[in-house]
């Protein structure tokens, strides 16, 4: 997937808005001012960073290759990096940029919660890959 649908699948997110507050290098995207993705735009790999409840971090590291623990200063238990240019289905990277979306949605306050629109796809029919 090229950082242009990345970037576009990432703005259709409820409420979701693009920052760049670490530099021209890093596309931070956000909900309620709270960050679900990242994109490293340095380097010769195209990797994102996104956020995802452990065990199943765990679980995706092992079965695909383009996954791996978030690199950088996150906490590499709740993030990993996904490497957008290495084979992986879109359909793999757009469930897991939901699924980051949802973390973070879910971390908010319910007031925050409640001023958000209404997720645009079914969770149920969101489950997990694995």
């Amino acid at each position: 997937m090229d950082i242009e649908r990345f970037r576009e699948a990432c703005l259709a997110l409820p409420a979701a808005v693009e920052e760049m507050p670490f530099g021209d290098d890093v596309l931070t995207l956000k909900v309620a001012g709270k960050c679900f993705a990242f994109v490293s735009l340095r380097g010769d790999d195209l990797d994102a960073y996104l956020k995802c409840e452990p065990e199943y971090a765990l679980q995706l590291r092992a079965h695909y290759e383009a996954i791996t623990p978030a690199r950088s200063h996150l906490n590499r238990q709740h993030w990993n990096s996904v490497y957008l240019d290495r084979g992986l289905p879109s359909a793999v990277i757009l469930h897991l940029l939901r699924h980051s979306y949802r973390r973070v949605v879910a971390g908010l306050t319910r007031s925050q919660r409640a001023q958000l629109p209404p997720l645009p796809w079914d969770e149920e029919l969101d489950s997990p890959l694995l």
